[in-house]
């Protein structure tokens, strides 16, 4: 088939107002067609070109070979060169272009680059019909296999960077041809000296990409604009670079130092290349087509590359075990074993967790389809990575991959180093280590019983404290699913652990479904794993879900005391239990349990966490007295005392309101009395200081029964007049804001006796202390006079008699007299009432 050509040729001096003009066009090119390509044909000399150079200088101007698409789906290959003037000015440019139409592949299917200085192209416009220049069998000249491999070595730091950008170009470009920027993909800069250069780099590509890639990649070997251009590969001098990385094109500048290092992007396929094209071996590339993958994939290369015996880095002999795992039967067993010995030859000290875990995968492919002496290297490689490189993520080979004598040497070689670790100091040992030590132990039949307690003691509490599920979880299963002691020796040793740590231990369950067999009790684990359905299905009773717990744990607490203290730890996790939780606890088990368990702190903390209006505080703390009197001392006995003074003062009250009296000495049930001289309130005054520093819900409690106490009707008067001459003023507060209460004024309004004994009590005392004085003062305006001018005249009358009765007359008359007084408020309202009527 004989393609198209064009002939275009700049201006010639004088013809101002046009770049060119087409010297020679084909039959049956459009206008159109003549009208895109024209710009794509054009020729802009170097800067610093000379104005009327030399042969050799006119020979050292650029050369643009471009291939590009074109709108109607066709491709145009073209070379645009300088040439010398008719006259005496400055070169002018010849433009000999070739069209293939859409659909059309190139003579032979050969690649466009190959076209490269064909001696078909002309400079000239000819008389006549020419062969076109893609077509014939020359060889490209300077693009042989040798000059490749030489410039290929010569451009080592910048090869894999740019394959891996030629490799994206052609990615976005996956559709047809690459043409301009608006078909997608990416642009990709080589900034070289020489346009020759830059087709060496195409020829580099050529062999490496996939021909179907290869075909559509678009290019040109030079231009001065290439942010315009629309190729895909620009070869661009090195003073027409600057800016162009800011614009979004990727530059290579291949024209710096030789020193710097390889400065591949981690595309594995592009860094295997680029080892394939410094090694000079690019045959490879063909050889590796014929294995099965994707056009751009690394495994097939990297293979084919290891196997001839080309060093790769981690990441490449990752992605050739990936491979070669995920298609087990595609190498034969010559291949197999090169790919093998390739990976598991001793130098390289790169490899990283991503090749090992590559290289496990294809041991677990190959076990069972490749002889053992095929395996066994690999096998060995990754029991020692194990052990050596601290892989815990490492997927082991199985027990019967050391059964053989390689097996053995490789026991002797690392179980010295397993029993040392294994042994060693570490109080909290990294988990995902010891695991994997305990089962490279076991694969290659390294007798660890000795060591196992105290490893097992170690280990267990370091696995707790995660909140996340652990990445060493599924190895940790198949540790204790493989070894029946390790299983044994570490559920009792949770088990110990969860009385003391059980939220933790509980998290850990909730992580790892640790297996529970039917021959160990481990009432502790079975508890914690029981834990969180008993707390949802519960709801707020927390007291039914420590009964739960409790069952769940199949031992009673009066047997083995410790699991109380589990239970209350798991059900009570989140926050103290209340005064009233707190007793029922205290019921679920006797005393000597909860001093066994420790859980009468628990308890104690929280009659001294209870707020003020908790009335099951007192009774916990008058139990937890007696149930704990060896136990509890010192600041926290004085704080419980005073809530058990609370509670005696509560049941006094009672009593008294009844019509009875108690008495005056709160040490008849606490077993704690206050001084020979002193009474309630100096005993109180007295805890509260040896209690300090003192819960403010502590001191309400008892400051309040107090004063209710002495607001009840057959107070012994000896502890009232104590109290007030205190002079204290915490007591004399909580003894005003009980009296503001309602249900004193409530009393006031039907009792007399009541109403008398506040106004006696209240308008004496006056020498006890100028809190006291305040305090009365304060009462007898605000309280006591308010409900006094309520009372009927006969209600009035009860209240004198009832202060005759318990004074003398002239305390009557003094009330008398206090009740015609008016009130300090009531004067002021009158007097302000008086300045309105005068004004």
């Amino acid at each position: 088939m004989s393609l198209a050509q064009v002939h275009y040729t700049s201006a010639a001096p004088g013809d101002d107002g046009t770049r060119g003009r087409f010297t020679a066009v084909a039959p049956g090119i459009s206008s159109a067609l003549l009208a895109e390509i024209e710009p794509l044909l054009g020729y802009e000399a170097p800067e610093d070109a000379p104005f009327l150079p030399t042969d050799a200088e006119l020979r050292s101007l650029p050369e643009a070979f471009t291939y590009t698409l074109l709108a109607d789906g066709g491709r145009m290959v073209s070379r645009t060169v300088p040439v010398r003037s008719d006259g005496s000015g400055p070169p002018r440019f010849h433009s000999h272009a070739v069209f293939v139409p859409a659909g059309g592949q190139l003579p032979g299917d050969r690649l466009p680059i190959t076209a490269w200085r064909s001696p078909r192209w002309v400079a000239v416009t000819p008389g006549g019909a020419i062969p076109d220049p893609l077509g014939g069998t020359h060889a490209a000249l300077g693009l042989e296999r040798e000059a490749l491999g030489d410039f290929a070595v010569s451009r080592g730091p910048w090869l894999a960077g740019v394959f891996a950008d030629l490799r994206r170009a052609c990615a976005g470009s996956s559709g047809g041809p690459s043409g301009g920027s608006s078909g997608g993909g990416e642009q990709v800069v080589l900034v070289e000296r020489q346009s020759a250069d830059v087709a060496r780099w195409l020829g580099l590509a050529a062999s490496a990409l996939p021909p179907e890639h290869a075909e559509r990649l678009t290019f040109t070997t030079y231009t001065r604009s290439p942010r315009t251009a629309p190729q895909r590969v620009l070869g661009v001098l090195p003073r027409d670079a600057e800016g162009l990385a800011e614009a979004g094109l990727h530059v290579h500048v291949c024209t710096g130092p030789r020193s710097r290092p390889l400065s591949g992007p981690g595309d594995a396929w592009a860094e295997t290349a680029a080892l394939v094209w410094r090694n000079r071996a690019p045959e490879l590339f063909a050889e590796a087509r014929k294995l099965h993958g994707e056009p751009f994939a690394a495994g097939p290369l990297a293979v084919t590359a290891l196997g001839a015996g080309i060093a790769l880095g981690s990441a490449e002999r990752a992605a050739a075990a990936r491979w070669a795992a995920e298609r087990p039967y595609a190498l034969d067993a010559k291949q197999t074993a090169r790919l093998v010995d390739a990976l598991t030859a001793p130098g390289p000290g790169d490899r990283n967790r991503e090749e090992f875990d590559a290289v496990g995968r294809l041991f677990g492919a190959l076990d069972g389809r490749a002889p053992a002496s095929v395996t066994a290297p690999l096998a060995a490689m990754l029991a020692t990575e194990a052990v050596r490189g601290g892989n815990d993520s490492l997927e082991l080979p199985g027990r019967d991959a050391f059964d053989g004598p390689e097996g053995r040497a490789v026991a002797e070689a690392l179980g010295p180093e397993i029993r040392t670790e294994l042994s060693g100091p570490a109080s909290r040992p990294e988990v995902a280590r010891t695991i994997q030590l305990l089962r490279v132990a076991r694969l290659l039949d390294v007798d660890c019983a000795d060591l196992l307690p105290d490893a097992i003691r170690r280990l267990a509490p370091a696995m707790l404290g995660g909140d996340a599920e652990p990445e060493w979880g599924p190895a940790l299963l198949e540790l204790l699913y493989e070894q029946f002691d390790v299983r044994t020796a570490l559920l009792v040793a949770l088990d110990e652990l969860a009385p003391t740590e059980p939220v933790r231990v509980a998290a850990l369950l909730r992580q790892v479904e640790l297996p529970f067999t039917g021959s160990q009790s481990l009432p502790h684990l079975r508890m914690c794993a029981a834990s969180a359905e008993a707390r949802a299905s519960c709801g707020e009773d927390r007291a039914a879900a420590l009964h739960r717990v409790l069952r769940a744990a199949g031992l009673s607490p009066f047997a083995e005391p410790l699991v109380l203290r589990t239970a209350v730890g798991l059900v009570w996790d989140d926050r103290a239990p209340t005064a009233g939780e707190a007793r029922l606890v205290l019921e679920a088990a006797t005393s000597d349990a909860h001093r066994a368990a420790g859980t009468w702190s628990r308890l104690v903390d929280a009659a001294l966490a209870a707020p003020a209006d908790d009335e099951d505080a007192t009774e916990l703390a008058h139990e937890v007295l007696q149930g704990f009197p060896q136990q509890i001392g010192g600041r926290v006995r004085s704080a419980l005392l005073l809530l058990d003074f609370a509670r005696t003062m509560g049941s006094s009250a009672s009593v008294s309101a009844e019509g009875g009296d108690r008495g005056g000495d709160p040490a008849a049930e606490t077993g704690e009395p206050p001084s020979a001289a002193s009474g309630w309130a100096e005993y109180v005054r007295s805890l509260a200081s040896r209690a300090e520093p003192l819960e403010a819900a502590v001191r309400e409690h008892a400051y309040g029964a107090l004063a209710r106490r002495l607001l009840t009707p057959g107070r012994p008067e000896a502890e009232m007049y104590a109290f007030v001459h205190t002079d204290d003023p915490g007591l004399l507060a909580a003894y005003a804001r009980e009296a503001r209460e309602a249900a004193v004024g409530e009393r006031l309004r039907v009792d007399a006796g009541f109403t008398a004994d506040c106004y006696l009590t209240w308008s004496t005392h006056p020498h006890a202390g100028d809190h006291w004085t305040r305090t009365a003062s304060a009462l007898l305006e605000d309280v006591l006079r308010p409900a006094v001018r309520a009372l009927p005249a006969e209600s009035l009358a009860a209240v004198e008699a009832a202060i005759e009765q318990a004074g003398s007359s002239g305390r009557t008359e003094s009330f008398r007299a206090w009740n015609r007084r008016p009130s300090p408020l009531g004067r002021l309202g009158r007097r302000i009432a008086g300045r309105v009527r005068r004004g």
